[in-house]
């Protein structure tokens, strides 16, 4: 019975010992998708129209979609990511008003991704920091805000910083899953027209991003 125990307590360290890992190798590329939701830390100036101050800002919803990101590995805790979605939407209020319009945007990110753990290690915890550019389009004011005058809604596209923290659960060779936390720096002027006043507002919407997601490595 004692050599039985010894045989099963050394072919258990023996197939423990030789369990894969699967660390990530220079040359792998992991592509993540799920669901991403983009939550403003918003603050704007007051709104100017025509040279007057109205003494009130705007704040902008949160909004949540199909996220993705591409990372390519140059070393087992080096990588580089490429952050993408679907078109997120936010309203825009007047603060203590209500709903003033809508608009859409697309934040590309690219981030160099620092894996701090044993590459061997199931957990794969990570930091980052890049650039993003954010691109706004299809805006629009609701149509009471129409009614009442006002048209011709932009919003400035925006260049900032980005950072995030993030962790991979690596499941096997080839399958994965993510959570992870961004902050981007957006920052944009939202200029109008009310009832042919030129009007505009700035507006920094700093959001934190919330991801998890499904990845494959290839």
């Amino acid at each position: 019975m004692k050599k039985l125990i010894l045989s099963v307590a050394i072919t258990s360290a023996l197939l423990g010992a030789i369990t894969p890992a699967y660390a990530y190798e220079q040359g792998d590329w992991v592509v993540r998708v799920g669901m991403a939701n983009v939550a403003p830390e918003d603050s704007s100036s007051n709104v100017n129209v025509g040279g007057s101050d109205l003494g009130i800002g705007v704040n902008v919803d949160s909004n949540t979609q199909l996220g993705f990101n591409f990372v390519y590995f140059f070393s087992p805790q080096l990588a580089v990511e490429v952050l993408a979605a679907t078109p997120f939407s936010h309203d825009i209020g007047l603060d203590t008003v209500g709903a003033l319009g809508n608009t859409k945007h697309l934040p590309p990110t690219v981030s160099a991704n620092y894996y701090f753990a044993d590459p061997s290690a199931k957990f794969q915890p990570y930091v980052g920091a890049g650039i993003n550019y954010t691109i706004f389009f299809d805006e629009k004011f609701t149509s009471a805000n129409t009614s009442a005058g006002f048209s011709n809604l932009d919003l400035d596209n925006s260049f900032g910083l980005a950072a995030q923290v993030g962790i991979d659960y690596i499941l096997d060779e080839k399958w994965l899953v993510n959570a992870s936390v961004r902050w981007i720096d957006i920052d944009t002027e939202a200029s109008f027209d009310l009832n042919g006043a030129a009007g505009s507002v700035d507006v920094d919407i700093d959001p934190l991003v919330y991801s998890i997601t499904a990845g494959y490595r290839f």
